[in-house]
């Protein structure tokens, strides 16, 4: 449709503000949660950013938040323990997260097909319908190398990928949940020339930690210089990945904003933390404004994560729609 084009045509096709203020009407228009949600906050008209209706990261595990009646062709669900109830993220079109995604990767962290692409994602890979595996089994396909691949609990086998990679002068990119990069690096096995790229938390397997402390650990683990983030998420189509600062780049059609964490409806100033909302207007046909449990913190164009919310400091965010 024509929104979709104009999305990946930012910024060539406008201001992002009029055009995320025309997925806004649209996802109004055709997405009744959000709307039932935006109208109990008055918030119907909005005519700038700050004036938009984030829809709280919850609801997608108590409501279908899809906008359309077109059959989604994908659904995914967040990991979680088994006492926990998945959130669930219907995708219209396949097309449009691959097409996210992969323009993203390729800016951010370069050409597939240039690369050897190793995974270690157990818990994703376990549960199944996870929005991450189905990713990153793209981009090993893309890479079009058989040393690529998804590796579970084989040292070995990375150590040995991983030196024919580079005697073949091919860039080494390892995606790793947390546990599992924290589990290879206590084996000190030498990966100073691959680029590491940390997808999230411990999952209950391991003791939280910062993220300054767990990328120190595996830096010294496993030789790297640093180790990027990639900041996505079940309910998003689209990804950030940081720098060796720990500052996150979004693609063209993704912005952060930071909400003060005592009045979720409003917004604090660049350097000032608080509670991460984003836009991501790739996800036309659900919800493209969402607050996030995240705490962050955003300079410019950049932002870093600081850490999560308690259910303490949620403070009127989690506002149901009946």
């Amino acid at each position: 449709m024509e929104l979709s084009r104009l999305i990946f045509n930012l910024p060539e096709s406008g201001d992002f503000e009029a055009l995320a203020l025309k997925v806004f009407n649209y996802q109004f228009a055709h997405n009744s949660i959000y709307r039932e949600y935006a109208s109990s906050l008055q918030k119907t008209t909005p005519r700038t950013l700050d004036e938009i209706p984030f829809l709280p990261i919850e609801f997608f595990k108590s409501h279908k938040v899809y906008s359309g009646n077109e059959k989604p062709e994908l659904t995914f669900k967040s990991s979680g323990t088994t006492a926990m109830t998945r959130s669930q993220h219907f995708v219209q079109s396949a097309a449009i997260y691959k097409h996210s995604f992969l323009h993203t990767y390729q800016k951010m962290i370069g050409l597939p097909n240039e690369q050897v692409i190793l995974a270690l994602l157990p818990n994703y890979i376990e549960q199944g319908e996870s929005s991450l595996v189905f990713m990153v089994d793209h981009l090993i396909k893309a890479s079009q190398n058989p040393m690529s691949g998804f590796l579970l609990n084989t040292p070995e086998l990375i150590l040995e990928r991983y030196q024919k990679a580079i005697e073949q002068n091919k860039k080494v990119i390892l995606f790793g949940v947390s546990y599992a990069l924290l589990d290879l690096a206590e084996k000190g096995i030498d990966l100073s020339k691959a680029l590491i790229i940390e997808t999230g938390g411990m999952k209950g397997r391991r003791k939280e930690m910062t993220k300054s402390e767990l990328h120190e650990a595996i830096c010294q683990g496993t030789g790297v210089s640093f180790v990027s983030s990639e900041y996505g998420m079940t309910e998003l189509l689209s990804q950030a990945y940081s720098d060796k600062n720990g500052f996150f780049t979004c693609p063209a059609w993704m912005k952060v904003l930071i909400r003060d964490i005592n009045d979720p409806f409003s917004f604090v100033p660049d350097d000032k933390s608080g509670g991460i909302n984003v836009i991501d207007l790739a996800n036309l046909h659900s919800c493209s404004f969402i607050a996030t449990q995240d705490l962050g913190r955003k300079t410019g164009d950049h932002f870093e994560v600081l850490g999560r919310f308690d259910h303490s400091d949620l403070r009127g965010c989690n506002l149901m729609v009946e």
